[in-house]
């Protein structure tokens, strides 16, 4: 998952402002720094959307020419994904823990950017959104 931010350079400094994050931007001294700049802005907005109870925007789904692509760790990205399936199938925590099958505090766990919730349950939560749960370890360059 990855979020898109518009890139300037003013008075020497290096900004990113991110469409779908109103009022998430950051400042580098140089465009080598603004990527993790970048990324730490983006994680800890996000994750301030989730600890609040907030539905954090959806990403746009297409690359826009000039803009940065910013990737989400993904057991943030899996939160904001769960979040985001759970609200548009219009229903509340308590809703998906009885179709999954596991209580709401285990789908308060999956959502909240401080907890951990085990893979079992993920699972069982995928499931009851209709979705398939993959994950993989894939070697890095």
């Amino acid at each position: 998952m990855f979020y898109q931010a518009r890139i300037t350079r003013e008075n020497g400094n290096w900004s990113a402002g991110f469409l779908d994050c109103p009022g998430c931007q950051t400042q580098s001294d140089s465009e080598a720094e603004l990527y993790a700049s970048a990324k730490e802005a983006v994680e800890g907005w996000l994750e301030t959307q989730l600890a609040f109870g907030d539905l954090p925007p959806s990403p746009r789904t297409h690359q826009e020419d000039g803009l940065l692509r910013v990737y989400i760790d993904p057991v943030l990205a899996v939160r904001i994904e769960i979040r985001l399936a759970r609200h548009a199938a219009g229903w509340t925590q308590q809703d998906l823990a009885e179709r999954a099958g596991v209580s709401r505090q285990q789908i308060a766990k999956l959502e909240h950017p401080d907890q951990n919730a085990s893979l079992t349950t993920l699972a069982k939560v995928a499931n009851a959104l209709g979705m398939a749960l993959d994950v993989r370890f894939e070697k890095v360059a």
